[in-house]
């Protein structure tokens, strides 16, 4: 099965067609440019060191070690990026407006069937949290990799928001950070995640009354 991993700006992303997603990404200037450094540089030695471990054939125990570094880094950097987000108050635009919304449901839905099966998303006001899975391949038999489902969802919404909002230039944080699902129960507890985010923001007290909310049954 064909692989491949980039790194994008400061997070890797490892890719896999017919793995299943949890996504986030954010408007641009939702939170502070350097806010996050601390982070995303530590994400990013621990990353290199479980390479060069990896690479040498060292023992597996040392890999085992650094992974888990990795993974309570990254943990910790999800759980600050949350905070940053509930607490900003400098985004371009509203998601939440309803033109916002339909565009933005709109582009989610878009390739479901297509070259995804969706699980779960939330439209927050200046972010999106995702959950969905991709197909090994297309309907012309390519493989369906993250990277470019991400870039079209990104492209149609930039393109379709600052048209109506009557505004130029970047609309999303060119980052993204995308965490691959392990098994059923990672699965539960993402879209679990993603369905109460509204709720843990303190924008609604039942996740059902919030409009940005959608539910897939697998």
């Amino acid at each position: 099965m064909d692989k491949k991993e980039s790194y994008r700006h400061n997070l890797p992303h490892f890719q896999q067609p017919g793995q299943a997603y949890f996504v986030t990404w954010t408007l641009k200037d939702a939170i502070p440019p350097r806010a996050l450094l601390f982070y995303t540089q530590e994400l990013d030695i621990l990353k290199s060191r479980i390479d060069f471990h990896r690479e040498q054939k060292h023992e597996k125990q040392i890999v085992d070690e650094l992974t888990l570094q990795y993974n309570l880094t990254r943990r910790k950097y999800m759980k600050a990026y949350d905070q940053l987000l509930v607490s900003a108050g400098n985004s371009p635009v509203d998601l939440l407006t309803p033109g916002n919304l339909e565009i933005m449901m709109e582009a989610l839905l878009f390739w479901e069937g297509k070259k995804l099966v969706n699980f779960a998303y939330s439209v927050m006001p200046n972010h999106v949290h995702w959950v969905f899975k991709l197909q090994e391949k297309d309907k012309w038999e390519k493989p369906v990799y993250l990277q470019d489902i991400l870039q079209s969802v990104k492209r149609q919404t930039a393109s379709r928001i600052n048209k109506r909002e009557g505004r130029t230039g970047a609309l999303w944080q060119k980052e993204s950070f995308d965490t691959t699902i392990r098994d059923e129960k990672h699965l539960y507890y993402a879209v679990e995640y993603t369905l109460n985010n509204p709720v843990n923001a303190g924008l609604v007290l039942n996740r059902d009354d919030w409009p940005g909310n959608c539910f897939f049954n697998w």
